[in-house]
């Protein structure tokens, strides 16, 4: 069958080259309008594929590696978290552009993106479906705090953290932690990576939500990637999120959180801390155990703990920080 042929030479004959490997960055930018041609093309396509009559869902995750070179991951059913679980098929492959034009090409035939639309044509050069280009937006972003939250911060004064910079008039830059500490609580926080099209692996973007400063889960732009542990969204050591539901670096981005601390008798850890966390409004961690703390900040031990928005070097940003304790 002709859809048969088509899914698996889509399968089998891209190519990977999505980011893996460390570079130093290059370029750094922080707002789109600066950004560049490539920052217009990297981003999210979704629509139907119709290779015989039989319509398919497919979602593209476009990848600006710098100098008009991209990766690009197709997705069959539709985009990470809106229809494409991990385990479903996904295809890879590298392209560039040329005089106005994106181009992916591989034995299935080809992808072409321009004016904001990705066509995607078989090896006998039959178009078998147009993507649009979408942006989405989480569904918790710009949540309001609930009558017994704190606000941590918004925007107005950095005076809860330490040393609470607020950068961009009301950004709170990465590198702080906050003067108060928390055991059980539940907190809703808002971060943007920066554009580094030609960083690479941990140099693109990264910061992390220490939970307790002892619970690290990560902030990286992982925008296309495969979703470790130590990729947006992963509890660095412990494990990966269930689907890497990273938006577009210079996307405003959220994570909501449960969090239960772990129980302790004297010095002894009787029972593990646990969370569950949604990033964009996607479950990607569900009363996850956490057996142990993860490097980079506290050691796991008895009592309460400051939240690390960790700096790496990297000018990640936060806003609309509010915690509930239990």
């Amino acid at each position: 069958m002709r859809r048969l042929s088509f899914l698996l030479l889509l399968i089998t004959c891209f190519s990977f080259s999505v980011i893996a490997e460390d570079k130093p960055a290059e370029e750094t930018y922080l707002n789109p309008a600066e950004a560049g041609a490539d920052y217009g093309i990297q981003g999210e396509y979704q629509g139907v594929l119709d290779p015989d009559g039989d319509a398919i869902k497919f979602g593209l995750q476009v990848v600006a590696l710098g100098d008009h070179k991209f990766d690009a991951v197709g997705y069959f059913g539709g985009l990470p978290g809106d229809g494409w679980a991990r385990g479903d098929k996904m295809v890879t492959a590298t392209g560039n552009t040329d005089d106005g034009i994106t181009t992916f090409k591989g034995e299935f035939g080809k992808a072409v993106i321009k004016d904001g639309k990705a066509v995607i044509v078989d090896k006998n050069d039959d178009e078998v479906g147009t993507l649009e280009k979408v942006v989405r937006t989480s569904p918790t972003m710009g949540a309001k705090p609930p009558e017994a939250a704190a606000v941590w911060f918004d925007g107005s004064t950095g005076e809860h953290f330490a040393p609470g910079k607020i950068v961009m008039d009301n950004l709170l830059a990465a590198d702080c932690e906050s003067k108060d500490k928390l055991g059980d609580h539940t907190m809703h926080l808002e971060f943007r990576t920066p554009f580094k099209p030609k960083a690479r692996g941990q140099a693109r973007g990264n910061s992390g939500v220490y939970l307790q400063s002892r619970y690290e889960c990560q902030v990286l732009d992982s925008f296309g990637l495969e979703g470790k542990d130590n990729e947006c969204g992963g509890i660095y050591s412990i494990s990966p999120p269930a689907v890497n539901a990273c938006f577009p670096p210079l996307t405003w981005q959220t994570y909501d959180i449960e969090f239960k601390a772990a129980v302790w008798e004297g010095d002894r850890k009787v029972t593990n801390a646990r969370t569950t966390i949604k990033h964009n409004g996607i479950v990607i961690h569900d009363d996850r155990e956490l057996p142990h703390g993860t490097p980079g900040k506290l050691n796991e031990e008895a009592g309460p703990a400051p939240l690390y928005l960790q700096g790496h070097g990297n000018p990640v940003v936060y806003r609309n920080i509010w915690v509930v304790k239990h």
